[in-house]
């Protein structure tokens, strides 16, 4: 039996995805092209538009279609950075905060190597959330430096909320723009980019049950933004390159039915999670679980837990040779032999950082998959700490 629990990494496509995604692949048309079936594509790639733009409470006039999530943080956090700075050569600093993906992460740091970006990380406390008031001190510390402030909808490995609203309110008392990766929040947690106030957002396919390599970039009209890829200034002229219709229509129907079936995959998902956390309680008593402990304020189906005398990456194997399938932490940084970023910036003890799984439920989630990972743990943590010990008496006895 495999069970399948890091539908944060990449959840499976919707039935209806598929559909949608099928039927257009044997239909040829560039919606560039200005003949029939150039046309007809056009058609389905701006009715996909508005589709996507209503399931995030956007414009459709502010949707910009990507590659996926992390083409849409690099246009947001580089994009707004270089047009700001042109403008005005005193915006050199990027607040975000230090719990971001590494598709933003990354982004400002490369900013930093390579265009004298000065990169202000956001504490976090330990439940995982950034503190409006840090924000408004960093900003008022020298507001006309500030290029933009790019802060996460919904932690990737604890699942931990972010105050966006609060943060906006801040940055926009002193004209900053402020960016969010919404990646995971949509279809799990209310998201509504107009209500927000939020400048830019970073949305995907692949997490909410659609395709992977789609996503858009939701900008504002006036957003400042300098473009990455040039060419046939498709996208807003912010970013070139043909469309690829089926995906896009495929995206903008998992969205749609992610964001129709919210309220009831948040209560599923949200007893799951329970269900999963009270039974390895019952057979690991020590089990740290880390995030907020309140519901309202993280992800419904996700989890991050510690097994103290594990090592996270051989508990991980010792699952998957059971058919249990989870991470350490997020996927873009799998095989890589380092700790947590997250996790660290929460202030977690570094023998919790190491033993960490992160365990993620999602729309093809069961009880019956609950019951499989309760059974299977013990069993593998065991395993994992008989290892450990047998390791740690090796080192202390060279």
């Amino acid at each position: 039996m495999s069970v399948y629990l890091d539908h944060a990494a990449t959840t499976p496509m919707l039935p209806e995805a598929i559909e949608a995604m099928v039927g257009e692949l044997s239909v040829v048309g560039n919606p560039s092209s200005l003949h029939t079936a150039g046309r007809r594509a056009r058609r389905v790639v701006e009715e996909s538009r508005e589709q996507l733009a209503q399931a995030v409470g956007a414009s459709p006039s502010e949707v910009v279609f990507t590659s996926g999530g992390t083409e849409a943080d690099n246009l947001a956090v580089k994009g707004t950075y270089r047009a700001r700075r042109a403008a005005d050569p005193r915006r050199r600093r990027v607040l975000v905060s230090a719990i971001e993906h590494h598709a933003v992460l990354d982004t400002a740091q490369a900013l930093a190597d390579d265009e004298g970006a000065e990169v202000v990380l956001l504490p976090v406390d330990a439940k995982g959330r950034v503190q409006p008031d840090a924000v408004r001190s960093l900003i008022e510390a020298d507001p006309q430096s500030v290029a933009l402030v790019s802060v996460m909808w919904a932690n990737n490995e604890v699942g931990t909320l972010q105050p966006i609203a609060e943060i906006v309110e801040i940055a926009h008392r002193h004209g900053i723009p402020v960016h969010s990766d919404a990646v995971q929040a949509v279809g799990k947690v209310p998201v509504d980019f107009a209500r927000s106030g939020l400048d830019l957002m970073s949305i995907t396919g692949h997490k909410l049950g659609g395709p992977v390599g789609v996503g858009a970039l939701v900008a504002v009209r006036g957003a400042e933004l300098s473009p990455l890829v040039h060419g046939g200034g498709q996208e807003r002229q912010v970013r070139s390159g043909t469309l690829d219709e089926p995906a896009i229509r495929s995206f903008a129907v998992a969205a749609a039915l992610a964001v129709e079936r919210l309220a009831g995959t948040r209560v599923r998902l949200t007893a799951l999670r329970e269900a999963l956390v009270a039974g390895i309680r019952g057979h690991v008593p020590d089990v740290v679980v880390h995030g907020d402990p309140d519901p309202a304020g993280r992800l419904p189906g996700l989890v991050n837990l510690s097994f103290l005398g594990c090592d996270g990456d051989s508990l991980l194997y010792l699952l998957d040779a059971q058919g249990v399938e989870c991470s350490t932490g997020s996927a873009c940084q799998a095989g890589v032999p380092q700790p947590s970023h997250v996790l660290v910036a929460m202030g977690v003890p570094d023998a919790e950082v190491r033993s960490a799984l992160r365990l993620s439920l999602g729309h093809t989630s069961t009880e019956a998959d609950v019951a499989a990972v309760v059974e299977a743990l013990p069993a593998a943590v065991d395993r994992a700490r008989g290892a450990g010990a047998v390791a740690a008496a090796s080192v202390a006895a060279r």
